[in-house]
């Protein structure tokens, strides 16, 4: 069921009903309004998730009527919710007979933004969406933002975005920059290099890069002027520091690339480590291939 034909360029958020999805919505319906755009809320029925019921006692149809009519209750739920929080904002509605992962998937075709939650209802449910999170973040056209559980009573340092300095990488450093400006937070930019030579970060060659980094954002901080951003340069493995720093943050922004490359699966990797052992929400942003 689709409430009418869903324009391009909306805020895309699964639902399920699960508190993980709760937390989703609530930072869809945050984004809608900051970017003053529409919201869809995105629901899959796999048809294939019956088939473990008894064929001689059970009505197949009847079943999937029935998971039907649970997503058409969840939705309900969520436009309550929304009603309560943003009454003026457009709200479409997504009910597809197809496995999550392709409803959002197709759906990231046209959207401005997808927003899952890192799991779902229940021990099966709760693995199932997280590889729905997993899978759509590999696989999407357009930015995806994982909403993971955060620890409350946690001072936050605004948002973090991991930058190797490269062209490629603009992208998802420009992403962090809208989200600082659209919440009035600070930009950390991370870049992280590994030298298995003893020293500090202070030598020729480190300098080097930062000198690099800082020359490769600076038309960003001119187009956000508003944003309080500082450049930070650090010895190790991307995925350790960055999920290590993620303790204090508001949001990561990663980048990913798409594709069989070996730089792709480097990239992909990280992306999937900050992904799965982050402490804050987590935004994922497709990246060209070279």
């Amino acid at each position: 069921m689709e409430t009418t034909a869903i324009p391009a360029g909306t805020i895309v958020v699964g639902t399920d009903g699960s508190p993980s999805a709760e937390r989703a919505l609530d930072w869809a319906i945050d984004q809608a309004l900051l970017e003053s755009r529409q919201l869809t809320l995105a629901h899959g029925v796999d048809p294939s998730g019956s088939v473990w019921v008894d064929p001689a006692g059970v009505d197949h149809r009847a079943v999937l009527d029935a998971l039907h009519d649970d997503a058409v209750v969840t939705l309900a739920h969520a436009r309550e919710q929304i009603a309560r929080r943003a009454p003026g904002l457009v709200v479409h509605e997504v009910i597809r007979m197809s496995d999550a992962r392709v409803t959002l998937l197709e759906l990231s075709e046209d959207a401005a933004m997808v927003i899952v939650g890192s799991r779902g209802r229940g021990p099966i449910k709760s693995l199932l969406l997280g590889s729905v999170s997993l899978a759509v973040s590999r696989e999407a056209r357009c930015p995806v933002l994982v909403v993971r559980p955060s620890q409350e009573g946690v001072v936050r340092n605004g948002v973090l975005v991991g930058a190797d300095g490269s062209e490629r990488s603009l992208g998802t450093v420009e992403f962090a920059y809208r989200q600082a400006s659209l919440r009035q937070l600070p930009l950390t930019v991370m870049h992280c290099f590994w030298d298995a030579r003893p020293g500090t970060e202070e030598e020729p060659v480190a300098s080097d890069v930062r000198l690099e980094l800082a020359e490769s954002i600076a038309g960003l901080g001119e187009k956000f002027p508003e944003v309080q951003a500082r450049t930070e340069l650090v010895r190790g493995m991307a995925d350790e520091r960055l999920v290590r720093a993620s303790q204090r943050m508001d949001l990561v922004v990663v980048g990913a690339h798409h594709g069989g490359t070996l730089t792709t699966l480097l990239y992909g990797s990280i992306a999937n480590a900050v992904l799965e052992h982050a402490t804050c929400p987590v935004a994922i942003v497709p990246e060209p291939e070279d």
